[in-house]
């Protein structure tokens, strides 16, 4: 690798939307008619960019059989049952003392049999998806994981039941036969799990299903969450990938509201203060007034908690939920040594970068990494590079530039 290539997106890859490739409409549209409600099946015709470059039955071959794969990154199920790690994993052997990496010959049996593989994670661990489904999640707004399903001829890995986020489907080998039905429980959160509402999802899967069709290679299906499904391989392997879009909701804002309002009333002795002696447990009457007075705290304190703290915090909470473009450590220092003053530089990708005032003295880069300390006469520079400029080392300062290079921020542009 060279010392321009440590973590730039590839040249060929700038400015390609990745929701483009998953949607045959503008990314407007999908967000205004489609987004969060209606599901959308999209074939391989209407989508010229193509998405078969991004995983295949190659690929799994190698992650199972040459990456060292330990559980969860992979499960396995069968008959709608998830199979212990123990059926699938074994002994790494001389030289990797680990008991739980994936066993290619387990895996062997069980796919003869009729077992689906889950790889799951694949935004930490192919390439390809990495630098997808960042690219997504920083169109959308909200984290991205990639997971892929390997389901033999005539199985159906999972029965019917309905995820807790939105879902992107995108069939890379084989067809699949889908079975779509309505939400039982509309727009779960991320702790209602279809089996909170296993009765009425069992008995939505004894229904005729609102959709049916079935997916092709580079064929696409966004799911919102809460729809019911499920799935059946057809005529030999099939899988797909299914990128996960872990959203953002109105009870995250809340979870924020209610968490400033009592770190808040925490500051009063009074809502810090004792309840009375109880021999006989909490009484209805004696504890009335300790409840309105908590009361009465709590919600003149959500009264005068302005916009933009919550903002701050749901910032906070994105930001720690993805992560930056990935870099090659030792090609990262191998540039910053090499640094001359005509090299061009820019903010490592999807470092999620805000610069905020500090009032006195330094201001301050919040990203996904530490905080850096911005100077009064380093403000012009690092405003340039947050709006995604592309600044020679000479223009940053040779001696900054490498300290931003070695913090992990700042990396060489592509020729």
């Amino acid at each position: 690798m060279t010392a321009g290539t440590t973590s730039r997106v590839p040249t060929h890859e700038r400015g390609r939307s990745a929701l483009a490739r998953l949607v045959p409409f503008p990314a407007d549209e999908f967000a205004r008619d489609h987004w969060a409600h209606t599901p959308i099946i999209t074939r391989a015709a209407d989508l010229p960019a193509g998405l078969l470059d991004l995983f295949g039955e190659d690929s799994v071959d190698e992650l199972v059989s040459r990456r060292g794969l330990r559980a969860p990154f992979l499960r396995v199920a069968k008959g709608g049952r998830t199979l212990g790690d123990r059926e699938f994993t074994q002994g790494g052997g001389v030289g990797a003392s680990v008991a739980d990496q994936v066993s290619d010959d387990k895996l062997l049996g069980l796919v003869a049999d009729g077992a689906t593989i889950v790889l799951q994670g694949l935004h930490r661990t192919w390439g390809p998806l990495i630098d997808f489904t960042q690219q997504l999640a920083e169109e959308l707004g909200h984290p991205v994981q990639a997971n892929a399903y390997v389901t033999p001829s005539q199985n159906t890995g999972f029965s019917d039941h309905y995820d807790v986020h939105d879902v992107f489907v995108l069939q890379m080998g084989g067809e699949k036969r889908w079975r779509v039905r309505p939400p039982v429980h509309d727009s779960p959160l991320r702790d209602e799990p279809w089996t909170d509402h296993r009765a009425e999802v069992e008995d939505a899967g004894r229904r005729a299903p609102d959709h049916e069709f079935t997916l092709r290679p580079g064929d696409v299906l966004y799911l919102p969450r809460g729809w019911v499904h499920a799935a059946t391989a057809l005529g030999g392997v099939s899988t797909h990938l299914t990128l996960g879009i872990h959203v953002w909701t109105r009870r995250h804002v809340a979870d924020e509201l209610v968490s400033i309002a009592l770190a808040d009333i925490s500051r009063d002795e009074r809502v810090r203060a004792s309840l009375d002696v109880a021999p006989t447990g909490f009484d209805h009457e004696a504890i009335a007034p300790d409840v309105e007075l908590v009361r009465t705290a709590l919600v003149r304190a959500l009264g005068e908690i302005d916009t933009a703290t919550i903002v701050d915090a749901l910032e906070a909470r994105a930001r720690g939920a993805q992560r930056p473009a990935p870099i090659g450590p030792l090609a990262q220092v191998a540039a910053a040594e090499a640094l001359r003053d005509d090299t061009l530089l820019h903010l490592r990708p999807h470092v999620a970068p805000r610069l905020v005032p500090t009032g006195l003295g330094p201001a301050m880069l919040r990203s996904r990494l530490a905080d850096f300390a911005v100077e009064p006469h380093e403000v012009g520079t690092f405003v340039a590079l947050v709006a995604g400029g592309v600044l020679r080392a000479d223009m940053v300062g040779l001696d900054l530039a490498r300290r931003l290079m070695l913090a992990g921020l700042l990396v060489v542009a592509d020729d």
